[in-house]
This record gives C-alpha cells, structure tokens and sequence, in this order.
C-alpha cells in the first residue's frame, strides 16, 4: 500500500469520526449548553454580580462641636462617590452601629477641631475601620487619608496660605485609568470560562464511550490513537472556539471591557489555551470510566485551580513561595497574564511570549500524556 493512499484513508477514517462526533454533539445538547450557555451565565453573574470596586462604603460621622470647618470637611465625604456618610451623636452610638455592620468606618472630629487645625501639629481626628476585610479597611484609610489630605489644601487655598507638603505626589493610573475591577474580571473570567468548556466538554468523551460500550467497537476499526484523539479534538474544538467568540464579544460590548491588543493574537493565544485545556479533559477521560467521575474530577482539577491559582482574583506575587511555584502548572495562569495584558496594556511581546511558550509545553505535556494512557489501555 502506497504511503498516499495511507494517507487518503487516514484522512477518511478522521473525517468519519469527526462527522460522529459532531453528530453525539447534535444529539446531546448539554455540549452545546456548556459551549454557549455557561459563559453567559457565569459572565452576567461575575460582571455583574462580583465587583472589587470599593464605592458608596458607610461612614459614621461623628462631629462632636459643629461648626464652619466641620462642616466644610464633612461635606467632602457628602460629595464623594466612594462614600455614604451618616451622622451620630456620639462615638458610642457610632461603635454600636460598627459592630453592628451598618457603617464600615468612623471618623470623629473633637470638640477642639478648629482651634487644633491653626496649631502646628494639626487638627485632632480619630478614624476607627473595621478591620475583619484587611483589603477594604486599607481602601478605607487611604481614601479617607486622601479626603483629608485635599481638603487641608483647599481650606489652606482659602486662607490665601500655601500647605506646606515635604513630597508631592502626582498619581497616574496605567492600563486601567477608571479604576473599574470589571476591566480586571472579565478578561481573566474568559480564561475560566475556557477552562471548563475544554475540560469539561472533553472530560466525559472517553468515559462516555466506555460507559455506553462504543469504545470496543472503536477498538476492532483500523483508526490509530492519534486519529482518534484528533478526532475527539477537532469538533470540541471548533464548539469551544464558538464559546470564545461569545464571551469576548460580551466582554467588549456588553461590559466595554477595552480592547488596546490584536483581536488575532487574542484568538491565537486562545486557540492554543483551548488545545491545553481540551488535553487535559482527554486526560482526565482516559483515566476515568465514569462520565460523573469524570466531570467531578475535571472540576476539582481544573475549575479550583484556575479560579484560585491563576491570578484572576488572588495576586500571585503575595502567595507564598511553594505556592506560586505550584501555579506555573497551571496552565490558566499563563492565560490570564495573557488576557489583562491583550485586553489593557496592548500587544506587550514580553508578557505574551513566556506565556505562550508555558501553554505549549503544557499542550505537549497533556497530549503526552493523553495519547500514552489511552493507547495503553486500548491495547
């Protein structure tokens, strides 16, 4: 047999298992609702339901003498978006409601407010945080440091005197101007929506066949372990890179996530996560026979660790050593450097090569892996 011919009924036989398993795609649509369905669901409820933005937080006021300054500070927290500032008569009446988890903060102006803001060491202000959330209570001070800080050189204006500050500092956000969490979310939520459907979509393929018996009669067939793991990939491939485009196109138009990067590099660098992540689940499925197990295992192996280890909440710099060594396996951390820095910064070559070369070592490791396991089993 000539090697064209080996290779047109090569070419044959992938074609026929590509055509079934678009055709058990047809037939059972939870593929079809994990492909499309799922990164609907998952990005309304995380764009719009998680947010680390730190806006209108309750503020108890305490003034204990009202007076003209008082009333000139107080009024800058009124004015403010980040905060919703409510008056108490006292600071015990304040503690209370603290404890109680109606206000987030206090800051209390004494009696001596104004004659202590004329003297050299400044005007005597208390500011009490609930400190159970350390990031939000560090959000709190600073914002309350700020409010301070330029409410002094405005009354400072007013007198005709100039605040005398040892280090000025002029503040510039990068990549992120507004300051919205969402343009920080929703990126790194593609990279978990990729992770389920490829793992999920592919983890029950081999399980499936075993469970229903149609595994044996792929055994007696002339098809090659590759051919049958191409086979496999190529359909959830193309339904997974339809999940892609829907999740992107919510994210830039329904959530005006900005897009400074190349729409080709995004589809590239996500071409080749979904190939990882498609590996895994073909790995996960030459291990388990049970469609169940098989899916509750591609969600405890991949699901958790791309959600906590990534870098899509968590920073990875303030993990521990062991641990951020452990996130270089993870293949969703490469992919969300990836996604911020397309989606915010542009085409930055320096972040998106690494990471591209981490996601095709992962790639050849699952495929690795996937071709050797199955091809054990089978023979």
């Amino acid at each position: 047999m000539s090697a064209d011919t080996r290779r047109g009924g090569s070419r044959m036989r992938l074609r026929g298992l590509v055509r079934k398993e678009f055709l058990q795609i047809v037939r059972d649509p939870s593929s079809i609702a994990i492909a499309f369905l799922m990164p609907i669901f998952l990005l309304l409820l995380f764009g719009y339901g998680v947010s680390l933005d730190s806006e209108h937080i309750p503020l108890a006021l305490v003034v204990e003498q009202p007076n003209a300054d008082t009333a000139s500070f107080t009024a800058a927290f009124k004015q403010s978006r980040y905060f919703n500032p409510v008056a108490y008569a006292d600071t015990r009446e304040a503690e209370q409601a603290l404890m109680a988890g109606r206000v987030n903060a206090i800051v209390v102006l004494r009696q001596d407010f104004s004659r202590q803001l004329r003297q050299a060491d400044g005007a005597p202000i208390q500011l009490i945080v609930n400190g159970v959330d350390a990031n939000t209570a560090r959000i709190i001070s600073g914002y309350v440091e700020g409010a301070w800080e330029k409410w002094l050189e405005h009354a400072a204006l007013q007198r005709g005197q100039k605040l005398d500050v040892p280090v000025q500092m002029e503040q510039r956000e990068w990549f992120n101007s507004e300051l919205r969490s969402r343009n920080f979310l929703v990126p790194g939520l593609v990279a978990i929506i990729m992770t389920l459907i490829g793992a999920l979509l592919t983890a029950m393929v081999m399980s499936r066949e075993w469970e229903r018996g149609t595994m044996e009669a792929l055994l007696v067939t002339p098809l090659s372990m590759s051919e049958v793991i191409l086979g496999k990939l190529i359909p959830y491939f193309i339904l997974g890179m339809g999940g892609l485009v829907l999740a992107v196109s919510m994210a830039l138009f329904l959530f005006e996530v900005p897009l400074r990067g190349s729409l080709w590099v995004l589809f590239a660098t996500s071409a080749l996560f979904l190939v990882t992540a498609l590996g895994m689940g073909l790995l996960i499925s030459t291990v388990a026979r049970s469609q169940f197990v098989a899916g509750l295992v591609a969600l405890i192996a991949t699901f958790l660790p791309a959600f906590l280890l990534s870098g899509f909440i968590f920073d990875i710099g303030s993990m521990p050593g062991v641990v951020q060594a452990i996130t270089h396996l993870i293949a969703a951390r490469y992919y969300v450097a990836i996604l911020q820095t397309v989606f915010l910064a542009g085409n930055v070559w320096s972040v998106i090569l690494p990471n591209v070369l981490g996601l095709a070592v992962l790639a050849s490791v699952f495929l690795g892996l996937t071709w050797r396991n199955a091809r054990k089993r089978l023979e």
